[in-house]
């Protein structure tokens, strides 16, 4: 019987986990095995430093819930999210990049119309996004689904709003036989992601800039094409160099315009100011 010693427990460890029963999951357990190991090696992990390490992966556990997701924020903050998104979905030149898709996104939101308002009540200068999806090919693509949220002007999102009950300033879109979309928001505004759990205190003992530019989220889903999780971000809008989760690119940043008055994308004489942005999305077919 082999007992353990400290040069030979991750050897030992590595060959325990290597007989689980799905090779794929005996070779993620034994890779973190030993990366895990070799970390605490390199840095000569004490043991409080050991359990508080413990201790911040239970706070962050317990500061999610159905709608707030912590662990994802800290997988964004890491860089871990936009390095999985990379290497996962790789588009092919054409296709709109991808980006993250964020701790706040929730399931089921309302089916709305063409142009019609997914604020719910949600205050700020009206912001229409148009557009169209397309494949490589440019050919237009009809029932297109785009799943659209966003946090409000004050930069919270739904989930964040205690006592929120229905959706706010989310809802499903669906393109036209010409592949067109109209997207009834409000202006996006720049924002700090959640300070106030266990991520926010760590990003807390840092430099690190805690904001997010101006963006809005988008999911896209078509029959035969590879589902998308892309933004939109504001052109000359603050951090867009320093995006706390990695996930602004070049590509996805485009010109909000503003209104004083006039005709909207639906049509609509608006007497108030309103916001105005043209951006289409390419898809790649499913692989």
């Amino acid at each position: 019987m082999a007992f353990v010693t400290e040069d030979n427990i991750t050897e030992i460890a590595v060959q325990r986990w290597a007989t689980s029963h799905s090779p794929r999951m005996a070779e993620l357990m034994t890779a973190a095995i030993k990366h895990l190991h070799a970390f605490a090696k390199e840095v000569d992990l004490t043991g409080e430093e050991w359990m508080g390490a413990l201790e911040f992966l239970t706070a962050t556990g317990q500061a999610s819930d159905e709608k707030r997701k912590e662990f994802i924020l800290l997988s964004d903050v890491l860089g871990l999210s936009m390095l999985v998104v990379m290497r996962n979905a790789r588009q092919p030149k054409g296709a709109t990049p991808t980006t993250v898709l964020g701790p706040f996104h929730i399931e089921d939101s309302p089916e709305l119309g063409h142009g019609e308002s997914m604020t719910f009540g949600a205050e700020g200068e009206p912001c229409f996004v148009t557009g169209q999806v397309r494949d490589l090919r440019g050919r237009p693509i009809a029932g297109a689904r785009l799943d659209v949220w966003q946090a409000d002007t004050a930069g919270d999102y739904e989930a964040q709003i205690p006592g929120q009950e229905g959706p706010r300033l989310r809802a499903i879109y669906t393109t036209g036989a010409d592949g067109r979309y109209c997207v009834r928001t409000v202006n996006p505004r720049g924002y700090a992601i959640p300070m106030d759990g266990p991520v926010g205190a760590l990003i807390g003992k840092t430099e690190i800039s805690y904001f997010r530019p101006a963006h809005i989220h988008f999911l896209l889903s078509a029959p035969g094409q590879a589902d998308l999780i892309s933004c939109i971000f504001r052109s000359g809008a603050e951090y867009l160099d320093s995006d706390v989760v990695f996930g602004c690119k070049q590509d996805l940043i485009t010109d909000f315009t503003r209104h004083a008055s006039g005709l909207a994308p639906t049509g609509e004489a608006m007497a108030q100011p309103f916001w105005t942005v043209e951006f289409d999305f390419v898809l790649s077919p499913q692989a």
